[in-house]
């Protein structure tokens, strides 16, 4: 038994990812996104669990595109940045590498001819987001120089939506869509007629804007939704999170009136108190915003959190739990019994998103398929 680890629910990880490929129009290559160790859930037991599932699988760097390729030969996408002595790494291990700026054609080229492989590229478009890519503006420089390297593989252009998951307000994304939309028929129409396209993740599918090549399927899959108003207008997709974090009580103890629990002082019990050690902490993904104000579950019973959260340990009240003892089971994230504590209740009690609270998680614990 692990004191603590994270548990992956591999019938829901596979559901998940069903439900949002039904949304797809047929032909569109359903890509699933494992970057930041899968957001948190596990880089490799994901891919081992989707390898036969997905399409591909896009990462971020190097780093994930080494990792990937030890686990399957699947398309492989890396949408974010590769430094110039990684390319030809990169190019050698037959991905699809993002190209936001005119410098790295040449590098990606030599890369390619020492490979004897012909690289394949996807253009990054800033349409209106204000992050890497090229501007529309750019877009005639771009298929100048893009002349010039016809030994490289253009198979898609695609940009990122900035405000998708807001469905009241869909001017912004209209907006983008159009500047990307121009761009993507520049490049059509000045000799690449076929160029794939892709704009949409998870919130863009659950929007409609699908009708791309493929579509990079990150949260949901991991059965998140991207906003409480996406979750409310697809609730036929059943998306179920997939993520339990466990970990144990280390001490059950009687602590006596008047006592300090933790760092700084901040809580002093008001009476005798019984308290639970959770051998958890913020170099474990805890995040220290929780002190006092957040809570567990222990014989499916929510326990609040006492006191300062320390680097590997954190306190929690167990006045409602009078049997619990040492080494029972604790859940910081998941359900146990009838209770359930999910990441979005979590990131409205620290002013954050869903994302940030998994993906925090610390990629040492260890992550267990069940």
């Amino acid at each position: 038994m692990n004191l603590s680890e994270i548990q992956i629910d591999r019938g829901r990880l596979i559901e998940n990812f069903r439900a949002l490929k039904s949304l797809l129009l047929p032909g569109t290559h359903a890509i699933v996104v494992v970057k930041g160790n899968a957001y948190g859930h596990g880089f490799a037991e994901v891919v081992k669990v989707l390898a036969e599932e997905a399409d591909g699988f896009q990462v971020d760097d190097i780093e994930e595109l080494r990792l990937l390729r030890s686990l399957t030969a699947k398309r492989a996408l890396v949408l974010g940045y590769i430094t110039k002595r990684d390319i030809d790494e990169a190019v050698g291990l037959d991905c699809e590498i993002s190209v936001f700026d005119l410098e790295r054609l040449s590098s990606i080229a030599e890369a390619g001819k020492r490979h004897s492989m012909r690289p394949k590229i996807h253009l990054k478009i800033d349409a209106l987001l204000g992050r890497l890519g090229f501007l529309p503006a750019d877009i005639p420089n771009v298929i100048f120089d893009l002349k010039r390297f016809p030994e490289l593989d253009l198979r898609a252009a695609y940009a990122h939506f900035a405000n998708i998951e807001d469905t009241t307000d869909v001017v912004h994304a209209n907006d983008q869509w159009e500047a990307f939309d121009s761009c993507c028929q520049q490049l059509q129409s000045s000799g690449w007629p076929e160029l794939g396209t892709h704009i949409s993740a998870t919130s863009g599918v659950m929007t409609n804007w699908k009708g791309h090549s493929l579509a990079r399927l990150g949260l949901g899959v991991y059965g998140m939704y991207p906003s409480g108003a996406l979750a409310r207008r697809h609730t036929e997709l059943g998306l179920k999170p997939v993520i339990r974090w466990v970990s144990h009580l280390a001490q059950v103890k009687m602590l006596p009136a008047h006592h300090p629990v933790g760092y700084g002082l901040t809580f002093i019990t008001p009476k005798p108190m019984r308290i639970g050690i959770v051998p958890q902490g913020y170099s474990d993904g805890v995040d220290r915003g929780l002190s006092s104000i957040g809570e567990v579950l222990v014989r499916g019973t929510r326990c609040s959190i006492l006191g300062r959260i320390a680097m590997n340990m954190f306190a929690v009240d167990l006045s409602n739990v009078a049997d619990a003892k040492a080494e029972d089971e604790v859940v910081l994230l998941g359900s146990q019994g009838e209770e359930s504590i999910g990441a979005e209740e979590i990131a409205s009690r620290l002013g954050t998103i869903n994302y940030e609270i998994t993906t925090r998680i610390s990629p040492l614990l260890p992550r267990r398929i069940v």
